[in-house]
């Protein structure tokens, strides 16, 4: 008779639960990618995403005891090109590295930045209603010079270098500096069509100037597009695709100040009421986001 430990004879252990019998339970890692894709912490109401607010979450998912595969929860409406590109990239390093198939499950909205995470995944799932898209780039800011002149503030900027400040919001706009933006967002814009063909490769349906116009689409739509792979929601396909498996939210490590409910800007060491304002600013630009797509 064959045995498995000390004195458990092999036909009793194969018939114990898999934490009692040493296996390891199948678990599907799930990763929430929600809120406004920028550098820098969160506070005073802002969600960000970032590569290292979400590297440990990501290495935690990949590794996790039992992993049959990895969902994404995506809920963002974009943000900063560099940081969609940083955590795209290390997604699939991970998913490279340890061989697990990676599901990407769009909620309300999965634009522009969103999506590039979304493109990340294996695979796409939308819900009908859920907003997809927005292959595009966009800048904003505001024109303050006659602001100041009203207020009698007298505007003094020295550089050493004749570009050094394009587009300052307190002097006029030049034509000048309003085509070296065009150009730069036009770059970025082919980086990112360049990286939704190359992962959604023949399953897109239509041309560049068809399908990265920066336009959005609902999530039916978008799966006839061949920017989505099918209607579902996250619980639904799982359960279907993996019934034996466990749902295991993997969720990043909160700082000091979002653990006590505070902005970061107040925190001790932080610069006060300065950056409570640049954190208020920071949050309605973030609400401006959302706005864009009706949110």
């Amino acid at each position: 008779m064959a045995y498995w430990g000390i004195g458990v004879p092999k036909q009793l252990t194969d018939r114990l639960p898999a934490r009692l019998s040493g296996e390891h339970s199948p678990v599907i890692s799930v990763v929430r990618l929600h809120g406004m894709i920028a550098a820098g912490a969160a506070g005073l109401g802002r969600q960000l995403l970032n590569a290292d607010g979400v590297e440990g979450s990501l290495k935690r998912a990949f590794t996790a005891d039992g992993v049959q595969a990895v969902a994404l929860s995506i809920n963002s409406p974009g943000g900063s090109p560099t940081q969609s590109q940083l955590i795209g990239s290390r997604i699939r390093q991970l998913a490279t590295k340890h061989e697990v198939p990676v599901i990407a499950f769009c909620e309300d909205l999965a634009a522009s930045g969103g999506y590039w995470l979304a493109c990340a995944a294996d695979e796409i799932i939308t819900t009908p209603t859920s907003l997809l898209g927005s292959v595009g780039v966009v800048s904003s800011g505001f024109g303050l010079e006659g602001l100041i002149s009203k207020l009698g503030v007298e505007r003094r900027l020295h550089t050493a270098g004749t570009n050094k400040a394009r587009l300052d919001p307190f002097s006029p706009e030049k034509d000048d500096d309003v085509e070296w933006l065009l150009g730069m967002q036009a770059d970025i814009h082919t980086e990112f069509g360049a990286w939704v063909r190359e992962r959604r490769g023949d399953k897109l349906v239509g041309t560049d100037e068809e399908l990265f116009t920066g336009e959005v689409w609902i999530g039916r739509k978008a799966v006839e597009l061949g920017l989505a792979d099918g209607l579902g929601t996250m619980r639904d396909v799982l359960a279907e695709r993996y019934p034996d498996a466990e749902l295991q939210v993997v969720h990043a490590r909160k700082s000091l100040a979002a653990r006590l409910g505070l902005p970061a800007a107040l925190m001790p060491g932080s610069v006060g009421l300065p950056g409570a304002a640049v954190a208020l600013v920071g949050a309605l630009e973030q609400r401006a986001a959302w706005s864009r797509f009706g949110l």
